[in-house]
C-alpha cells in the first residue's frame, strides 16, 4: 500500500468514525427530545384536567385562576385570586386530587368580591 493509499484508508476511517458518532449523537438527540415532548404534553394535559375539573366543581369561582405545570419539577401551580379563604383550600384540594404525583404550588390570593 503507497502512502497516498494509507493516508486515504486512515481518512475514510476518521469519515466514518466521526459519522456514526453523530449519528449515535443526533439518535440519542432525538430521543431526548422524544422524551421531552412527552413530558410536556403531561403536563399539559394536567393542566387542562386540573383546569377543568376546578370548573366543573363549581365551588371555586375560576374567573380569575391561572393553572400552569411544569413537567421538570412535576409541580402545577395555581396561580391568580379567588373571593374567599374557603375557595383557595378548595381549589388547592381539587388540584391534588386532580394531579396525583404532582406537587401543588397554591399561589392564589384572597380578593373579596366588592
Amino acid at each position: 500500500m503507497t502512502t497516498g493509499n494509507t493516508l486515504q484508508a486512515v481518512l475514510a476511517v476518521v469519515l466514518v468514525s466521526t459519522l456514526t458518532a453523530g449519528c449515535g449523537a443526533t439518535m440519542r438527540g432525538a430521543a431526548k427530545d422524544t422524551e421531552k415532548a412527552v413530558e410536556n404534553t403531561g403536563a399539559a394535559l394536567e393542566t387542562m384536567d386540573v383546569k377543568s375539573s376546578l370548573i366543573a366543581d363549581g365551588r371555586v369561582d375560576t374567573a380569575n385562576i391561572n393553572v400552569d405545570t411544569s413537567a421538570s419539577t412535576k409541580t402545577v401551580v395555581l396561580k391568580g385570586s379567588v373571593p374567599t379563604a374557603e375557595m383557595r383550600s378548595v381549589a388547592e384540594a381539587i388540584a391534588r386530587e386532580q394531579a396525583k404525583g404532582y406537587t401543588i404550588d397554591n399561589k392564589l390570593t384572597v380578593v373579596p368580591k366588592q
